[in-house]
C-alpha cells in the first residue's frame, strides 16, 4: 500500500464486509434504533466495491480478494429497485439476496483475514434532535 488513505479504505471495506457477513441477528442488533435505508446500504457497499478496484491496483487487496469483492458488488447490483426501498432491517428479514451477500462476504473475509467472524464496525451515533 503506497497511498496514505489506502489502509483506511481497506480497513473500512473489511469492517463493512464484517457487518454483511454477520449472522442476521447480529446485523439486526447492530442496526437497532437506526433508520438505515436499504438503498443507502447498497450504495455504500457498491461504492466500496468500486473503490476496491483501485486499491487492488495499488496492492491493498490481492487479486483473489478483488474477485470476491466483485462478486459482492454484482450480487448487490442485482437487487431490484423495489427491493431497495424501505429499511435495511426489513430487507434482511425478507429478501433472500442478503443471505447470498452474507455468504459472499464471509468467503471474502475467510480468504482475506482468515475468519469471517470479525468485530462489527461501530455504528454511527443516531442523530440528536436538532442536529442538521
Amino acid at each position: 500500500m503506497n497511498h496514505f488513505g489506502d489502509a483506511h479504505l481497506r480497513s473500512w471495506t473489511l469492517r463493512l464486509m464484517a457487518l454483511l457477513a454477520a449472522d442476521v441477528q447480529d446485523q439486526l442488533g447492530w442496526a437497532d434504533g437506526r433508520e438505515l435505508e436499504t438503498k443507502e446500504v447498497v450504495e455504500e457497499v457498491e461504492l466500496l466495491c468500486r473503490v476496491a478496484e483501485e486499491l487492488a491496483e495499488r496492492g491493498a487487496f490481492a487479486p483473489k480478494d478483488l474477485h470476491d469483492l466483485r462478486a459482492v458488488g454484482r450480487r448487490l447490483g442485482a437487487i431490484g429497485a423495489a427491493c431497495r426501498v424501505g429499511l435495511w432491517t426489513n430487507a434482511l428479514a425478507t429478501d433472500p439476496a442478503w443471505d447470498d451477500i452474507r455468504l459472499l462476504a464471509r468467503r471474502l473475509l475467510l480468504t482475506t483475514v482468515g475468519d469471517w467472524r470479525q468485530p462489527l464496525p461501530r455504528p454511527a451515533r443516531p442523530p440528536h434532535p436538532g442536529d442538521h
